[in-house]
């Protein structure tokens, strides 16, 4: 029994002094749980709501009062008077709610009264979910202040995607997904994959520049990205009937941009990495679950806490994703997208540069 009980201490000394195990024993499962009970939430905030009142009227007055007390929702002005349209298209609101003319007249004197709620529906979950949460706020108001008046109509419409179909969500961001990670994956193993069998210094001696070399191995995987990410958009529209009302030249150009980040993501992982192996948990695991939760992909981002929110600002897909809705969805023209694409572009810049550096530093 001594021999056991010495045994076991030796294993926890072990343990305890290996840093890397009690990271994996304690810290993974901490982190998974905060950012899990942090992102997994159905609830959404900051709801940007532009009001069009053509009564102006008390009745109208109060109510757009009561919404902007409530703290789910931010009443947007348009101090340029852009059409609500374009806001949409930008992404600037996320609802329209617009009351009639003579709004209070008719609702008091039991005339037929309307609301109008016009909603982004490009995210058709956070879309049904603001509407009914429009709905509540105001029937609940209505209810308590005019309780020996009906209930007036709420006309619904929801721009881009009247049938609320999914696909329209999880194509851009299945799209977004799989680019990435395959494009990462396969640059940062091929390259390591040199590296551990010796042949990457053979290479290099050769008269081929280190340069030239590095492009070689990327190109292939670049033209066959792109080839992937035709046949995802042909899948889209062809199968699951997801629209494509922009220009399908800028579509594959932003897809092309993407591809491009992504590769040069996976030179630089591939020059950190000691080995295939290293280079492969941190493409697949590092890069899939940020990309899934905090990408806006599933979990709308506004919803996030604040620190989730900048973090996320580091997720490539997230700029991509919109980029493909707007484009796919909206119809929008490049200069509905141009920051999104400089964001992609500096982070393809700064992977670029990095990697080379550590290329040089490696080959010294």
């Amino acid at each position: 029994m001594r021999r056991f009980i010495g045994f076991l201490k030796k294993e926890f000394l072990h343990i305890f002094r290996d840093s890397r195990t009690l990271v994996v024993l304690f810290g993974i499962p901490i982190a998974q749980l905060l950012i899990f009970g942090f992102v997994i939430v159905n609830d959404i905030k900051h709801i940007d709501v532009l009001v069009i009142d053509h009564s102006g009227d008390e009745v109208t007055q109060d109510m757009i009062q009561k919404l902007s007390g409530n703290p789910y929702f931010n009443i947007v002005s348009n101090r340029n008077d852009e059409r609500y349209e374009d806001l949409f298209k930008k992404g600037t609101i996320q609802e329209v709610l617009v009351f009639e003319k003579q709004f209070a007249r008719n609702y008091i004197q039991g005339n037929p009264a309307t609301v109008q709620l016009l909603a982004d529906g490009s995210e058709p979950n956070t879309a049904h979910l603001i509407v009914n949460y429009t709905q509540g706020v105001l029937q609940s108001y209505l209810s308590n202040s005019y309780s020996d008046q009906s209930i007036p109509g709420f006309y619904v419409r929801m721009f881009y995607n009247e049938e609320l179909r999914s696909p329209h969500v999880f194509v851009p961001g299945t799209m977004a997904l799989i680019l990435m990670l395959i494009s990462a994956m396969m640059t940062s193993i091929s390259i390591t994959r040199e590296k551990e069998m010796g042949s990457m210094e053979i290479l290099l001696a050769s008269p081929m520049r280190p340069a030239q070399i590095i492009a070689g191995k990327v190109l292939p995987y670049l033209l066959l990205s792109v080839i992937n990410a035709v046949i995802i958009i042909a899948l889209g529209f062809y199968v699951f009937h997801v629209p494509i009302e922009g220009s399908l030249i800028l579509l594959l150009a932003e897809s092309i941009l993407f591809i491009a980040m992504a590769l040069a993501l996976g030179i630089m992982i591939s020059a950190v990495s000691p080995n295939q192996q290293v280079a492969m948990m941190i493409s697949m695991f590092a890069l899939m679950m940020p990309t899934m939760l905090l990408s806006g992909f599933i979990f709308p981002i506004d919803s996030m806490p604040i620190p989730l929110q900048w973090f996320s600002i580091l997720m490539p897909p997230r700029w991509f994703i919109v980029i493909l809705k707007r484009i796919m969805l909206k119809g929008v023209s490049f200069t509905y997208v141009w920051k999104e694409t400089a964001i992609i572009s500096g982070m393809f810049i700064f992977f670029l540069v990095v990697s080379i550096r550590k290329f040089k530093i490696r080959l010294e």
